[in-house]
C-alpha cells in the first residue's frame, strides 16, 4: 500500500470528524491488510495527539467470538481510547449524545484498570495481578462503513469502531478475592437491556474465555506491533462486548445487569 497509507488516514478522520460515511477501504483496495490498517491507526493517532488528544487506555474488539461470523471479522483489534471519549458515570447513571456517532451501537463489556504491566501468559490470576479495579462499561461503537459492512482491516484502520466508553463503579482487584474473579469471569451472566425489555443476554466466556483472558490477549497482540505503546500503569482497558452489539438511538434508555460477577450495572441515557 505504501504512499496510499497517509491518504487513508485523511479519508477516515474527515469521516470521524464530519460524521459521515464511506466505502470500505478494501473495495478500493483489497490488498490492504491488517498490518496496513495498523499502520493507518498509527498514521491517525500520531496526528491526533499532535491535536492535543490523550490518550487513556485501549479497546479491544471482535473478542465476543460468537459475532465473528455475523461481522465476517474472524480475530480481535485494539485502538486507544481518549480521554474526551471516556466518561465516568455518576451513581451507575449517565447520559450521552449520538449526534457526533454514525450508526452508533451498545456493547456491554467489562473494563480494568491497570496498576501495571500486563504479563504475557494466559494465566487469569497473573492477568488479575496488573489489575488495580474493575467496573462494568457500555462501549458505544460506531461504523463509518455503511450497514456495518467491513473486513477487518477496515474495521481496524477506522479507530478500531470506538465512539465512546462509559464506566460505571469500580470494585477493587486485591489479593483478598482475585482467585475468586478469576472463576467467575468466565461464567457470569450478563443482561441488557432497553427500557424494560431484556434485549440480550451473555456470558463472561464469550469474550475469548474471559475478559481477564482477553486483556492477556491484547499484551500479546501489542508485543507484536512495537511501534505502539506496552500496556501500563494507569490505562483504563474495555476488553469487548460480551453480548452482541445492537444499534441505538436518542430517547432510548439501556441497562446492563452483571449478574454473579458482584459489578453494579449501568444505566445510559441516549439523546
Amino acid at each position: 500500500m505504501g504512499a496510499d497509507l497517509s491518504n487513508i488516514a485523511d479519508l477516515l478522520i474527515a469521516a470521524h470528524d464530519t460524521a459521515t460515511m464511506l466505502p470500505p477501504i478494501t473495495a478500493g483496495a483489497p490488498d490492504f491488510s491488517v498490518a496496513d490498517a495498523y499502520a493507518v491507526l498509527h498514521e491517525i493517532e500520531t496526528r491526533r495527539r499532535a491535536q492535543g488528544w490523550r490518550a487513556m487506555g485501549r479497546k479491544i474488539g471482535f473478542t465476543n467470538r460468537t459475532i465473528w461470523p455475523r461481522y465476517g471479522v474472524y480475530q480481535p483489534m485494539w485502538a486507544h481510547v481518549w480521554t474526551h471519549t471516556v466518561h465516568f458515570a455518576e451513581g451507575g447513571k449517565a447520559s450521552l449524545p449520538l449526534r457526533s456517532l454514525v450508526q452508533p451501537r451498545i456493547e456491554p463489556e467489562v473494563v480494568f484498570k491497570l496498576k501495571g504491566p500486563v504479563p504475557l501468559t494466559d494465566d487469569p490470576l497473573a492477568v488479575l495481578a496488573s489489575v488495580e479495579w474493575m467496573a462494568p462499561g457500555f462501549e458505544i461503537v460506531q461504523s463509518h462503513f455503511p450497514d456495518w459492512k467491513f473486513t477487518a482491516a477496515d474495521c481496524t484502520a477506522a479507530f478500531g469502531l470506538h465512539g465512546a466508553l462509559v464506566v460505571g463503579a469500580p470494585v477493587a482487584v486485591t489479593g483478598a478475592n482475585r482467585a475468586a474473579l478469576a472463576e467467575e469471569l468466565p461464567t457470569f451472566k450478563l443482561t441488557l437491556s432497553r427500557g424494560d425489555a431484556v434485549i440480550d443476554r451473555g456470558v463472561g466466556s464469550n469474550v475469548l474465555g474471559s475478559p481477564a483472558l482477553a486483556l492477556g490477549h491484547l499484551a500479546r497482540l501489542l508485543a507484536d506491533r512495537p511501534q505502539f505503546p506496552a500496556l501500563a500503569s494507569g490505562e483504563i482497558v474495555t476488553t469487548g462486548t460480551v453480548t452482541d452489539a445492537w444499534p441505538v438511538a436518542a430517547g432510548e434508555v439501556w441497562s446492563s445487569d452483571y449478574g454473579a460477577l458482584g459489578l453494579t450495572g449501568l444505566t445510559l441515557n441516549f439523546s
